[in-house]
């Protein structure tokens, strides 16, 4: 067994698989490599992770009660302010190395080669120029919207969505969060919270189509994942054997996508761990006889991993 950490053996992963004697060109395909990520990619963008950066930012709320269905319904304006600012801290940070070391393999491996899964909703790895067709954003982005209308019987449903819209801000009375001001930060002379004024449905993000509410298109918290999205990735996994799980900041709790790892495995993967905290014991147990983990920033290991099936990756030009 190699060293679990040893970037000399990885390389020489790298390139039996790429040479074939992985039995990859004898049985006539491409190598194929899945990457899973998480927040701990976009954190070396200056992004911390949903449950610390935005609580800490919007501290008079707890954002995982925002990020609801419910919370929307009774107090949509809240919700939105939240989301704008969220919107704003994304498009204030630009994609780091690791964002484009990930894009540079999709363009380097042959089509249908290459699936990565990104639990993120800050659109980071779609701005390096990531082909569309090999990334699944599992949780959604914050700059998709979609319209909640429907009839008082639930017959109709408005199909209306638009993503990738930047806009900033998407409507007037969002103008201060999506300035990156946190409206939760002032308090009273006592100490208190102030109350947010409120922010009429007619002034927050409209469908053009039908007049209803605009929501943000991610997964809020009680919501199951796109149903298509998840076909189209079991049938990638279903194509045949994997040379290459690539798991990528995230802790790899939360399911389904935590479960894409074994699946992988159970296809024949090499699994590669890239994370700050690779090296605690409860991590190294899990690692099989084959598999890699490596302790750092995605943004500094990727690039260098990856060097052998990418080159030496070039230093981004600016985002136009």
């Amino acid at each position: 067994m190699p060293d679990h950490n040893a970037v000399a053996a990885f390389h020489e992963l790298l390139r039996r698989i790429v040479s074939g004697s992985d039995s990859v060109a004898a049985a006539g395909r491409s190598p194929r490599i899945m990457a899973l990520c998480g927040a701990g990619l976009s954190a070396a963008s200056g992004l911390s992770t949903f449950r610390g950066s935005t609580a800490a930012l919007w501290h008079t709320h707890d954002p995982m009660k925002l990020a609801t269905p419910e919370a929307f319904a009774a107090d949509p304006g809240l919700v939105w302010r939240f989301y704008a600012y969220r919107r704003h801290t994304a498009l204030a940070v630009k994609p780091n190395a690791g964002h484009y070391a990930l894009a540079t393999l999709a363009r380097s491996l042959p089509d249908g080669s290459f699936l990565c899964l990104t639990q993120n909703v800050d659109a980071l790895s779609l701005r390096t120029g990531h082909p569309p067709e090999s990334l699944r954003t599992l949780h959604g982005s914050l700059f998709d919207l979609r319209c909640v209308g429907s009839n008082r019987k639930g017959r109709f449903h408005c199909n209306y969505s638009i993503e990738d819209d930047f806009t900033e801000p998407l409507v007037p009375a969002l103008a201060m969060a999506a300035e990156g001001v946190d409206e939760t930060a002032t308090t009273t002379e006592q100490g208190k919270p102030l109350l947010l004024p409120h922010i009429p449905v007619d002034e927050l993000p409209q469908c053009p189509k039908c007049k209803s509410l605009l929501r943000p298109g991610v997964v809020w918290f009680g919501e199951a994942l796109d149903k298509e999205m998840l076909r189209s990735i079991d049938q990638w996994v279903a194509v045949g054997k994997i040379d290459l799980m690539l798991v990528i900041g995230t802790s790899a709790e939360v399911y389904p996508a935590a479960g894409y790892i074994e699946k992988a495995r159970r296809a024949g993967a090499v699994v590669v761990t890239l994370n700050l905290d690779a090296e605690l014991q409860q991590g190294r147990r899990a690692l099989g006889s084959r598999d890699f983990a490596f302790e750092g920033s995605a943004a500094d290991l990727l690039p260098v991993l990856l060097e052998p099936l990418i080159g030496k990756l070039e230093k981004p030009k600016a985002e136009t």
